[in-house]
């Protein structure tokens, strides 16, 4: 088990230091709108490897260590391929429940930018790989934070009327939120797509697509307030993760562009620094507010210490699959015994009022 748990960190290791082309991005020099220009020019122009490459793409771009397909609508173990082949890839039957076939899932709907509208519509980068039924039940919905779920998937996504309060405030429509584990992973793909697209983003805006309240209508600020503050305290909340840069870098393989926002998560704020610096003002759970120790651990339980109140635990393996979650841990003088842990490598997320935070743990 030392030597399976020594190779798998060794992997997300090699996956986290993974290197970006060199002078991929030397004429990304400026500050604020100009920057995002810059970046616009850098990542144009990719190849459209078709919507029906989009399956061929996610076999190296979006699969579990485990060889499944890696959903971030669901915990389910789809099988890559054709129903004929033995695969879960939807054929065009309906579905009644989760984990039956995971088909593509445009986190900005088509009915935004037009269905069928090349290269958007293929654009592996913000099209992933998700369940048949929860992508049904998610529709054109835009991104929040749900006050009360009238749906559920089995890794906590939810869908529900966003909650106007706090950083998601300004809105009070139907919104579908991804589990906490993936936040980031959806807001830099937002980033992504006001980008890539930027040329294209006053047009877009014509469309009477729900997802619409999202965006503003503009090139170079791109989204609505309540959004982009949605989107910017994901970002902060649930930092980039090996995950996404093994994904990055399987897109560029095949698309021959990169998410600049999976490279240089800076950019963000130096984009949107106005709203970057009034976020800030607000109180965040940071990385450096949680100590875990032992850290690796050759024992089944692990400290942690906190001096802020936590709300949820939630461990994860490297599937992405939950294997525990805890709701209002009680912490003895700042400390919480988190016990009887399988070996391997896991995620542990805290929650507090404050947002969220990730922290790696390895027990061997």
């Amino acid at each position: 088990m030392k030597k399976i748990t020594l190779s798998i960190v060794l992997l997300l290791s090699g996956i986290a230091f993974a290197q970006i082309p060199s002078g991929y991005y030397s004429t990304a020099t400026g500050t604020g709108f100009a920057l995002k220009t810059q970046l616009h020019n850098i990542i144009k122009n990719h190849i459209d490897n078709t919507y029906g490459g989009l399956y061929t793409t996610y076999q190296t771009s979006d699969v579990k260590p485990n060889g499944s397909v890696w959903d971030m609508y669901t915990n389910c173990d789809f099988i890559f391929g054709t129903v004929a082949n033995g695969g879960q890839q939807d054929n065009g039957t309906n579905v009644t429940a989760e984990c039956q076939l995971f088909n593509r899932e445009h986190t900005i709907p088509q009915s935004y930018f037009g269905s069928g509208a090349v290269p958007m519509y293929s654009d592996a980068h913000f099209v992933l790989p998700a369940d048949k039924k929860v992508n049904a039940t998610r529709d054109d919905f835009p991104y929040g934070v749900v006050v009360n779920a009238t749906y559920t998937s089995n890794n906590g996504a939810k869908l529900g009327n966003n909650l106007n309060s706090g950083y998601s405030a300004g809105y009070t429509g139907t919104v579908f939120e991804p589990a906490d584990q993936y936040k980031g992973d959806i807001a830099r793909l937002m980033f992504y797509f006001a980008t890539r697209y930027e040329d294209l983003l006053t047009s877009f805006y014509s469309s009477t697509s729900t997802a619409k309240v999202m965006f503003d209508g503009t090139s170079n600020h791109s989204f609505s307030t309540t959004f982009l503050k949605i989107f910017i305290t994901w970002h902060n909340n649930d930092p980039v993760s090996p995950k996404e840069i093994a994904r990055n870098n399987a897109i560029y393989a095949r698309q021959s562009n990169r998410n600049p926002f999976i490279d240089h998560p800076e950019y963000v704020c130096q984009i949107w620094s106005v709203e970057c610096t009034a976020l800030s003002s607000a109180s965040f759970l940071t990385d450096d507010a949680v100590n875990i120790y032992p850290n690796p651990t050759n024992g089944n339980q692990v400290s942690i210490q906190t001096n802020e109140t936590i709300t949820k635990l939630v461990l994860i393996n490297i599937n992405g699959q939950i294997i525990k979650e805890i709701n209002n841990p009680t912490f003895v003088n700042q400390v919480y015994e988190l016990a009887n842990l399988p070996q391997g490598f896991f995620l542990l997320q805290l929650s507090s009022d404050k947002g969220n935070v990730t922290k790696k743990i390895i027990l061997n």
